[in-house]
Formats: structure tokens, sequence, C-alpha cells
């Protein structure tokens, strides 16, 4: 485990100026956000990007918190009380540990966040990169290089999903679980579905006839699609800012809920580590993943307020886990939970590691 330091080149940053300053607009093929991102909104960011936003500011700010690098895994570790258990904060995509930071300033445990294999400065590891495969690597940076026997997960998006898989495979050591989208069941053949339940999987259903192409082509044809996101900071910002004003619960306003600082220092980090296309790898290998089996240590949801959440009942997480202890929907706060209503989270993340001990 070695200490890391951001320190992104001038020549990094004085190129990525200059693309900015050169970027062309394509026109819109719908009023506003109606047909993706929108144009107009993209020829703001763009400009605020290139002139007004300072990553050596951010860069300044993200330095005090402390960060390693272990065996190619990036992650940052606030040393706070270690006589209760830690808790391992997991991003999802299109995110990345700056989505957590707010949520640890909150938090007066242990707190460690990794950037997910293939984001940021974590490489990618050998073979397919699967939910159990990022579980198996964040147990080892927990109980391995930290040394913890014992500790917490919290998540959402992906590192919902895998804190669902470190829960379901490693109860000795995962004191608990706590998620913002409910976990799913391996099957639903145990009983009969439910009306609620179908209505909910039928919105789901309905969502991704007008939200998956997203994932159809990072899952089909990554490196297309990262060719040019890789060399265009407007592709770029476009694929990214589309799904962060689709999933938080922001009305329509993205700025409501992420400033443009907030959005460029994201934008910023993708393009430095140029880290979009292996962000995209879990995508390809997910026909890798195995049925994960039932989560038996306690769990706790907060439920996001993005569709079809809200309709996500309760028994179908009580298929999944067999040791709910705390559930609520609080009707406020994205896909980006922890960003977007970080007291929120803290105090629901709090009181459940409280009850669990």
């Amino acid at each position: 485990m070695e200490a890391f330091t951001i320190a992104v080149g001038s020549d990094v940053l004085d190129e990525l100026r200059a693309r900015l300053e050169r970027s062309r607009f394509s026109a819109p093929s719908a009023a506003g956000w109606e047909a993706g991102a929108d144009p107009s909104f993209l020829r703001t960011l763009v400009d605020h990007w290139a002139h007004d936003f300072d990553w050596r500011a951010a860069e300044h700010r993200l330095n005090a918190y402390p960060q390693f690098i272990d065996r190619g895994q990036h992650f940052v570790h606030l040393r706070r009380d270690a006589s209760r258990p830690p808790v391992l904060l997991a991003h999802g995509w299109p995110s990345s540990f700056l989505e957590m930071l707010p949520l640890a300033e909150l938090l007066e445990v242990d707190v460690v966040i990794p950037s997910l294999p293939g984001f940021g400065w974590s490489e990618l590891p050998e073979g397919p990169l699967t939910r159990a495969a990022m579980a198996e690597r964040y147990h080892s940076l927990m109980t391995e290089t930290l040394g913890y026997e014992r500790y917490f997960v919290f998540g959402g998006d992906i590192g919902g999903v895998v804190a669902s898989w470190l829960g379901a495979t490693y109860p000795d050591e995962v004191a608990g679980v706590h998620m913002i989208h409910g976990p799913f069941p391996a099957s639903f053949d145990a009983s009969p579905v439910a009306p609620e339940e179908q209505a909910f999987l039928d919105a789901d259903d309905a969502r991704g006839e007008w939200d998956s192409g997203y994932s159809a082509i990072m899952g089909t044809r990554p490196d297309t699609i990262a060719a040019a996101l890789v060399d265009s900071p407007v592709g770029l910002a476009a694929w990214i800012v589309d799904k962060l004003r689709a999933w938080s619960d922001c009305g329509g306003d993205l700025e409501s809920r992420f400033d443009r600082d907030s959005l460029c220092e994201l934008l910023t980090l993708y393009w430095v580590t140029e880290s979009i296309g292996t962000s995209f790898r879990q995508y390809l290998d997910y026909p890798e993943n195995s049925p994960r089996p039932m989560i038996t240590v306690p769990v706790a949801v907060t439920l996001s307020c993005e569709p079809p959440f809200e309709l996500f009942p309760r028994s179908i997480a009580e298929r999944a886990a067999s040791d709910i202890r705390q559930y609520s929907t609080p009707g406020r706060g994205g896909h980006f939970l922890a960003f977007e209503e970080p007291q929120l989270v803290a105090d629901e993340l709090d009181a459940f590691m409280r009850s669990v001990g």
C-alpha cells in the first residue's frame, strides 16, 4: 500500500483546455433534453469547464483526503473511531469516489471509499469483472490490507450490488449492508409474484425501453463508444451529464443537484485518468455473473427517489435478504443519493450501524 497524491500534469490540462476551446456542437434533434444531452446546456458547461473551472483548486481540496493505492486499487481512508466497525462506501456508474465524500464528512466511524476497478486511478484486475470479483477485491482491501475484522458496506447502483455480494459471501466479516436500491433475488420462483411486485417489474421494463440504450452499447460495443469519448471532452460530458440529469432527483434541473464545478470535477477526473472506456468493462462482462446467494447479514434499505424505484415493494427485497432491519422511503434524493442528500443518508446509515453494533 502506497500513499497517493493527485498530480495532473500541466500539459494534460493545457491540452484539455485547447480541446474544449475547439469544440464542435451538434444541432439539436428535439427541444431541450428530449433527445439526450441538450446541446445548449453543453455549450455553456463546456465554456465554464474551459474558462472558469479551477482543477488545481479541486486537486488541492481532494488531496486533503488521505488516498492510497494497493495492488492497483485506489481508495480514500479516513480514520475516525477505531472502537466501532468501519464502513466501506461503494459508488456506481457514471460516478466516482467523489460521490461519497460529502457523506464521509458526516460519519464518525472509519470510512473507506474505493474507486471501482477500472474507474479513476483503479486498475482493472485480471479475469472477468463480475460483481463477485469486485466484492472479493473490496473484501481483500478491508481485511487483508487494512486489517479490519468486521465492517459495514453502503452502496448504490453497481456499488450497491457489490455490497450485496459482500454481505452474501462474507457474513462473518460483513456486519451489515445498506443499499439505496432494494436487492433483487436470484429468481422469483420461491413464491408467486404479487401484484405490487409485478407493477414494479412492468415499470422497470418500460423504463428500459427508453433508457437502456447506453447500457446496450456499453455492453456490446464498449470500444466503439469509448474511442469517441476518450478523444472528445464534449462527447464525454454529454454521455455522463445525460445520466446525471435523468437519474438524479432534480426535476429536470440538473444544476439543482450538481453545480457546474462539481460536474467539471467529475468530468475532469474521467478525462485525466482516461478511464471512461475501462469503466464500461463490468457492462461487457455482465453475462459472466452468477446468481447471488441469499443475503443473511443485517440489511438496511433507503430507497432512492427515481423511476421505477418509487414502486419497489419491500417484498422483493425480502426475497433477496433474510434479515431486513431498516427500510425507508424518504421520497427525495435520486440515483446519487449520497451526494444529493448526504445528511439523510448519514442519519440512516448511522442509525443502522448503531442498531447492529
